[in-house]
């Protein structure tokens, strides 16, 4: 037997793999959660939502409605761009936000981690810059890579990418696309103001720089006020990835892409080369999911439920890291930024963190420049108030043990 696996390990270290193939990184967030698994580990890292609210009988119900009313369409191939149902509910959802969306200008995707990988082919080729927020989502750096992409990244403060920053950027680099995540971003939960929303499309519609909006929280909002819709701003200019993940259940991995009559013919052709078309039973179980009134009432219940953890999260990091940290005051969505103090590595402390069983991700994977080592990312979502409480004295007492 072992003589087997030496035969099929010195063939494969014969093969010829692709460079990108060769260069590509795994996931940090995917590593971590292998030690965030293990027993009494308690996971601040990963960017899941709550499963105690996953509507476990809403859904069972909308797959039996699905295998009755559509059982044959919903096993079968379908079109690339997704079924017609799903995109009629996205566009109406987006018309109620006051966005003018057409069903010819979605992209149904698998999540919106494969629009990213989308966005990529259609717009990036080795040496192309694609300017980022910083910091900014590890899961687009992830994907963009890939195609050979040069980061360059804007200042960013507490109102988000800051615009005469991004406008010196554009004119200096001429990059295929601006990448934003405009709304309870991840990773640190700020939202850019709406004076500077118009402010960045005021400046992409100046030099012809599309902007790429990732909005997966948009819809989690606990407090504040709300702000108008990059999309609704930019309308042509802006290309909007979103998902149900977050709203509904990742499991389900449903979410889209929503460009413009130009693009959209493109990105169908991008997405059909990789798998032809989206999972199409859970698109048609999402519609009747959201067709029978539960989407909203699901969103309204994930708000009120995160708000309160999000805010116990607070209360817990003022209780022990009142004078160890700044953090983030996020109003939706399902992370906060930690800033520690710049001699301490969020990155050598995560082993100390695993030992003492409370998981995290160091900030400095979210750069795509200068990194901070001082900085994580704590997802208050997806553990309890008593794992929160515990979680954060348990970080508070490793961070004590370097300081």
């Amino acid at each position: 037997m072992s003589e087997i696996a030496d035969y099929v390990e010195n063939a494969v270290n014969q093969w010829q793999f692709a460079r990108s193939a060769v260069k590509q990184k795994s996931s940090i967030i995917r590593e971590i959660l292998k030690d965030s698994s293990k027993p009494g580990v308690i996971n601040f890292g990963g960017g899941l939502p709550a499963p105690e609210l996953f509507p476990l009988d809403l859904i069972q119900q909308s797959c039996t409605n699905v295998m009755r009313e559509h059982g044959k369409e919903a096993l079968q191939y379908s079109l690339t761009v997704g079924i017609e149902k799903m995109r009629e509910v996205i566009a109406w959802r987006y018309k109620q936000q006051g966005v003018d969306v057409t069903t010819n200008e979605i992209q149904i995707t698998g999540g919106a981690q494969q629009g990213l990988d989308v966005i990529g082919r259609v717009f990036i080729e080795p040496g192309a810059v694609v300017l980022t927020e910083t910091p900014t989502y590890l899961g687009a750096l992830q994907a963009f890579s890939f195609y050979g992409v040069k980061y360059v990244s804007v200042a960013t403060d507490g109102d988000g990418a800051i615009p005469e920053d991004v406008e010196i950027k554009i004119k200096e680099h001429k990059p295929r696309f601006l990448y934003l995540v405009s709304t309870f971003q991840n990773p640190t939960g700020i939202t850019i103001s709406e004076s500077r929303r118009e402010q960045l499309v005021e400046i992409a519609k100046k030099y012809n720089c599309p902007i790429v909006d990732d909005n997966p929280y948009g819809e989690i909002r606990f407090d504040g006020e709300d702000v108008t819709s990059l999309k609704a701003i930019g309308k042509e200019y802006v290309i909007q990835l979103g998902t149900f993940s977050k709203l509904i259940s990742p499991g389900l991995r449903i979410g889209w892409i929503a460009s413009n009559p130009h693009v959209a013919p493109i990105i169908e052709r991008m997405k059909q080369a990789m798998d032809l078309h989206t999972n199409s039973f859970s698109q048609y179980v999402i519609a009747d999911f959201a067709a029978a009134g539960h989407l909203d009432k699901h969103i309204e219940l994930i708000k009120a439920e995160y708000g309160k953890k999000r805010t116990f999260m607070l209360d817990m990091l003022k209780k022990y890291f009142s004078d160890k940290a700044t953090w983030t005051t996020p109003e939706g969505g399902l992370f906060l930024w930690l800033k520690l103090a710049d001699h301490i590595s969020a990155t050598d402390m995560l082993a100390d963190a695993i030992k003492a069983k409370v998981a995290y991700v160091p900030g400095k994977f979210f750069y795509s420049a200068e990194q901070d080592d001082s900085t994580m990312r704590l997802n208050f979502c997806n553990a309890t108030e008593e794992n929160i409480e515990e979680g954060i004295k348990r970080l508070a007492s490793v961070v004590n043990s370097i300081s």
